[in-house]
């Protein structure tokens, strides 16, 4: 839809009322039958992880949504403990590139985006996992995460980095002004570190913030129950 706008193409609406309408089918085509049951429960969070057609936006509740997507699958059985690498840095990815393709065709806003002070406008869990998979690493270092060449020559291999690309490609000025925290921790020293820090902040910034966990669906398979304080 051609729409002189900077917010959300409203086209957006069009092709998410197509995934309302098949998500139980695309559900059900890696579902068991005498799990079926468990299809429409299933597909809400599928339908909750690609933005919001009402304000056409995306941030880290939609992702959140995938992620309870991936563990709803787990809990029924159809995703298995030996899946667990490829859930990430298959299908998870795969999710990652639908999402960016989403972002860029209809100028999604970011949903309660902190602008540079925030970590990403979209993203964070590819952060987290992405940090992950460079623990350890022989040669690339936190730091090299704001190097071009570093990022350019090994995006492929790495999540985070890839990650890094993609928030180049979409913004413009320097880094350090654009993605600052980002840019504070490139200086950490080590991958586990930051993946420590990073696991903390999305603890405190995704996890338990209301405007963020209040869409969040609750049923059988991710039950939400009283706690005691006792």
């Amino acid at each position: 839809m051609d729409q002189p706008s900077r917010f959300g193409n409203k086209a957006f609406r069009t092709w998410y009322a197509r995934l309302d309408q098949e998500a139980e089918n695309l559900v059900a085509t890696v579902v068991p039958t005498h799990l079926a049951a468990a299809v429409p429960e299933v597909a809400v969070y599928l339908k909750e992880s690609v933005g919001n057609s009402t304000r056409i936006d995306y941030g880290t509740g939609h992702e959140a949504a995938f992620a309870a997507f991936l563990c709803c699958l787990c809990k029924i059985g159809v995703l298995r403990v030996d899946d667990q690498i490829a859930i990430v840095f298959k299908v998870f990815n795969r999710y990652l590139e639908v999402m960016r393709k989403l972002q860029k065709t209809y100028r999604m806003e970011p949903a309660g985006s902190q602008g540079v002070w925030g970590l990403d406008d979209f993203q964070f869990l590819p952060f987290i996992w992405g940090s992950s998979q460079l623990i350890d690493h022989p040669y690339l270092e936190p730091r090299h995460f704001v190097d071009e060449k570093a990022v350019n020559e090994n995006h492929k291999d790495y999540m985070f980095l890839e990650c890094i690309l993609f928030i180049t490609e979409m913004k413009t000025g320097p880094f350090a002004e654009h993605s600052n925290q980002l840019w504070n921790i490139s200086a950490v020293p080590t991958w586990s570190k930051v993946n420590q820090g990073l696991i903390r902040m999305y603890k405190a910034e995704c996890l338990e913030k209301f405007p963020v966990i209040q869409h969040f669906k609750f049923g059988s398979l991710l039950p939400i129950r009283p706690v005691s304080l006792c």
